[in-house]
């Protein structure tokens, strides 16, 4: 038993000796694919009935990771996302619908409730939302709930709302 244990052992050794593993910070960036989301954003902009917001002017270190417009089975709106890693590798999405409110901010801030004070983001002020894994911030328009939601600090969230230029297709 005691030559089987050490056969395999030799093996185990081996095989992590021979293939490939890199363990850098490279890696772990890598390992996130960016996407470009042009196409699904100039999409978006033609289907929705309200002006999309997507971020201009952002740092290069921000990488948009996941993008979708998925339309409403009425055909009257739908909900568009955008989702990107900061330059600190923490997460933020920009998602936006014209679905009922309260109802929409739970389900993109994953249960995030309201807290007391704003966020000041440009001449605009943003609500403030917090949850066990996002904090999120809520502006609510005519016509559309924009949130900006993430594990990203409520700093870099303002950075990506003071970047979003809404427009319509």
């Amino acid at each position: 038993m005691v030559l089987s244990l050490a056969v395999i052992g030799v093996l185990v050794g081996a095989i992590y000796i021979f293939i490939p593993h890199d363990e850098s910070a490279d890696a772990a960036k890598s390992a996130v694919k960016a996407v470009d989301y042009r196409v699904e954003l100039i999409t978006a902009r033609r289907a929705a009935p309200y002006p999309v917001a997507a971020p201009q002017g952002l740092p290069k270190t921000w990488r948009a990771t996941s993008v979708s417009y998925k339309a409403s089975d009425d055909g009257k709106g739908g909900a568009w996302h955008l989702g990107l890693l900061d330059p600190e590798e923490e997460y933020a999405a920009v998602e936006q619908s014209d679905a009922p409110a309260r109802k929409f901010i739970q389900e993109v801030t994953l249960g995030a409730t309201r807290t007391e004070g704003k966020q000041a983001v440009g001449s605009k002020k943003w609500d403030r939302y917090e949850g066990d894994k996002y904090r999120a911030l809520v502006r609510e328009e005519e016509g559309v709930t924009t949130v900006v939601t993430g594990t990203a600090p409520y700093g870099r969230l303002a950075d990506l709302a003071a970047a979003l230029v809404a427009k319509k297709g």
